[in-house]
């Protein structure tokens, strides 16, 4: 039985690494999110922080310049947060693009592994019709030559 070639190997070994390398983009993208999912936190902690450090002080004596100030970093701290949390979409965007892709190359390598399967069924069929064939021809030859001996 001749040596199973699978005539699709080139391609299957392209696709495998397009594959990687979306799949390797897609985790980037994923950590790219999770750092600018933290920096939003962290970004929103500050806010909260100014919050309630703002409550606070007007519970206590009022200063205009203490207050213009501080208003001033929070308005600051504010326009962080709305930035932060446009960087975390746009991040969203591009991991969610990324996962289509890797989901994209996975689907081809997996078409291309399904086709070798099918050809591997087919080869081994093929061979095992081969063998099947060698057999009963030598059943056949053994049958013909017993009978010609026993008929002499």
């Amino acid at each position: 039985m001749k040596r199973f070639r699978f005539s699709l190997q080139a391609v299957a070994v392209l696709r495998a690494h397009h594959e990687l390398k979306a799949r390797e983009a897609f985790a980037a993208a994923v950590q790219a999110h999770r750092q600018t999912e933290e920096n939003l936190s962290q970004v929103r902690a500050r806010v909260t922080a100014f919050e309630t450090d703002l409550a606070a002080r007007r519970k206590q004596r009022f200063s205009a310049a203490d207050e213009a100030q501080t208003l001033g970093a929070y308005r600051q701290e504010c326009s962080a947060e709305a930035e932060a949390e446009k960087v975390m979409h746009a991040a969203r965007a591009v991991m969610q693009q990324r996962r289509a892709d890797y989901l994209d190359a996975h689907r081809k390598v997996e078409v291309v592994k399904r086709l070798e399967v099918k050809a591997r069924t087919r080869h081994r069929l093929a061979g095992l019709r081969e063998e099947q064939a060698i057999f009963d021809d030598t059943a056949g030859y053994r049958f013909v030559t017993r009978r010609a001996a026993l008929s002499v």
